[in-house]
């Protein structure tokens, strides 16, 4: 329903309003549709996709293998075809369109509505949202499907507005742009470099990236797809998706039972050539229990993995700042790109690569970059794959206020802070998908955004059903949801490396464990057990003549507060 105000325009009212339509905002859109909740979004881009509508650089793709990385939706599915195993970007967009002409999305859907302000209303016990275009939205649940890496992020480089050539960074790249002939610069390199610099060393008259710490990249194993091959395995996609859900990170497979050492030297390399040959992630995923537990048996891993990596780098130079004698890093630490033939281009004589460890960056110019040693290296375009603001860089920059009036940039200031990685203590009636504090990083993106989905329509299906007005997690509950996340990464190799996996990417940002290490399955289960009893969160409710009734929280006369504590 639309009301007009003259002095605020259309507002939409609705009983959901959610942020964002990527695979989290489509996925939360079709399952609150289907449970009779009358829904809204506002996207900031111009169609479906999210991170998949801006990232459009050359190579820019999937690394989840097919057929996980899509929607386990049966009508979208059932006639929808990918023509290779780890889709790009382009075939990701069409396959976006393809699910909001089978479902009908778009008509709840406003597009170009890049929020810049969303407040509660403890009188009226309402969100408001309101976007830089002028659209105004009102609802009871919000929900922010906002991304977990879409803030790009440009590092404060010295002289970099006086550089006169082509500037971009990756995560916003104009398709039609060209480098042939050009000379070009890389900085960075890490998932998106490794997919960027694959593409651009072929085209480049000369490429140099530029790094400090190399990603230890594992083979795509990329294939075609032929309509047979799918038209097959669709019979056993429910199956699929159902153990994928059952998994510790998204894909059917389990690791070894048994740790690195407790096997002969035989039998481990034979299992090490077994899941390598795999591709994707297999020689992460399905390796021995202990990778990354055990300092030692990560140094096999890690060892393996450079014999492999050095037989595709011939010049001994390049071969020692990308394929190091000392991990850098211990293996699985960090993210793990997938890569065709990455290793190969490095290896191109038309490409360079600058440890800026050893040559700093002292200054840009108007010609390109000035190094430490006195070095003038002079680009026609400069690409700055240097990542984005992750997990909260599109939350803190939305006006998203907690019913206190303080922004979330504030209230998170020292450390986020969330319940389950997808209720915040101060923001009633609030959820997110695709999160902080959940096993996001280390997964399948459609899987758990799914299970986060499910678990966020049957509270608010509950909550409805109880006839309640808000809910809320407690603060204690956080504190023991981030002190339950630090103790079981307390025990593993996580801690000891630094990436965006930890926020350490951006200066001034509180470096802490943002990921759940225990998987999908062990998450979604105490996710659930929550609902129940609604432990850790305080359910307000209206009481009436026949005790709790449900009330749609705009006109509340009698209140009362039920406090569950955090279960332990």
């Amino acid at each position: 329903m639309t009301d007009t105000n003259p002095s605020m325009g259309a507002i939409v009212h609705c009983d959901v309003l959610v942020v964002g339509a990527g695979f989290s905002g489509m996925s939360m859109l079709y399952r609150l549709r289907k449970a009779g909740f009358a829904a809204k979004v506002f996207e900031s881009g111009g169609d479906f996709g999210g991170v998949w509508y801006w990232n459009r650089y050359p190579g820019a793709r999937v690394d989840s293998e097919w057929p996980y990385y899509q929607l386990n939706i049966p009508e979208a599915y059932r006639d929808w075809e990918f023509t290779e195993k780890f889709p790009g970007h382009k075939e990701i967009r069409a396959y976006c369109a393809h699910v909001d002409k089978v479902l009908n999305l778009r008509k709840d859907v406003q597009f170009n509505a890049h929020v810049v302000d969303a407040r509660w209303s403890k009188t009226d016990e309402t969100w408001t949202v309101k976007t830089e275009q002028g659209h105004i939205a009102q609802s009871k649940y919000l929900i922010l499907c906002t991304g977990l890496l879409h803030r790009r992020h440009i590092p404060d480089f010295p002289g970099l507005t006086t550089y006169k050539g082509i500037l971009h960074h990756t995560g916003f790249w104009p398709e039609d742009m060209s480098v042939k002939g050009k000379k070009v610069a890389v900085i960075g390199a890490g998932a998106t470099a490794v997919q960027v610099v694959q593409e651009l060393a072929k085209t480049a008259d000369q490429l140099t990236v530029f790094m400090r710490r190399p990603s230890l990249c594992l083979p795509m194993g990329q294939r075609p797809l032929s309509p047979e091959e799918q038209k097959s395995w669709k019979t056993y996609f429910q199956a699929l998706f159902r153990e994928g859900r059952q998994s510790m990170a998204g894909f059917p497979g389990t690791s070894e039972p048994c740790g690195v050492f407790d096997v002969s030297d035989e039998e481990r390399e034979r299992h090490f050539e077994d899941i390598w040959a795999r591709g994707g992630f297999n020689y992460l995923m399905v390796n021995y229990n202990d990778v990354v537990l055990s300092k030692e048996a990560n140094q096999k891993v890690y060892n393996f993995w450079a014999k492999k990596m050095r037989q595709r780098i011939k010049d001994p130079k390049k071969q020692e700042l990308m394929v190091p004698v000392e991990a850098p890093y211990y293996f699985g630490t960090k993210r793990c790109p997938l890569e065709q033939d990455y290793y190969e281009m490095l290896d191109r004589p038309n490409v360079d690569i600058i440890n800026m460890n050893q040559n700093p960056l002292r200054t840009f110019n108007a010609t390109g970059m000035l190094m430490e040693d006195g070095t003038q290296l002079d680009f026609d375009v400069v690409v700055l794959a240097t990542g984005f603001d992750s997990f909260s860089g599109s939350l803190t920059q939305m006006g998203l206020k907690n019913k206190d009036g303080v922004d979330i940039k504030d209230v998170w200031k020292d450390g986020i802070r969330t319940y389950l990685g997808m209720t915040f203590n101060g923001f009633p009636n609030a959820f997110m998908v695709y999160t902080p504090h959940a096993p996001t990083a280390l997964s399948n993106g459609p899987t758990i955004i799914e299970a986060q989905s499910d678990f966020i329509l049957a509270a608010i299906e509950k909550l409805e059903k109880e006839g309640a007005k808000t809910i809320e997690p407690n603060r204690d509950a956080e504190d023991e949801w981030d002190s339950m996340i630090d103790a079981m990464n307390k025990h593993t190799l996580f801690p000891l490396t630094n990436s965006w996996w930890n926020a350490s990417n951006i200066p001034g940002k509180k470096v802490q464990i943002l990921t759940h290490p225990g998987g999908i399955q062990m998450y979604e289960t105490q996710c659930r057990d929550t609902l129940g009893e609604w432990k850790g969160f305080t359910v307000v409710y209206k009481e009436g003549e026949n005790g709790v009734v449900k009330e749609n929280g705009l006109h509340a006369s009698t209140e009362k507060s039920v406090e569950i504590p955090v279960p332990v």
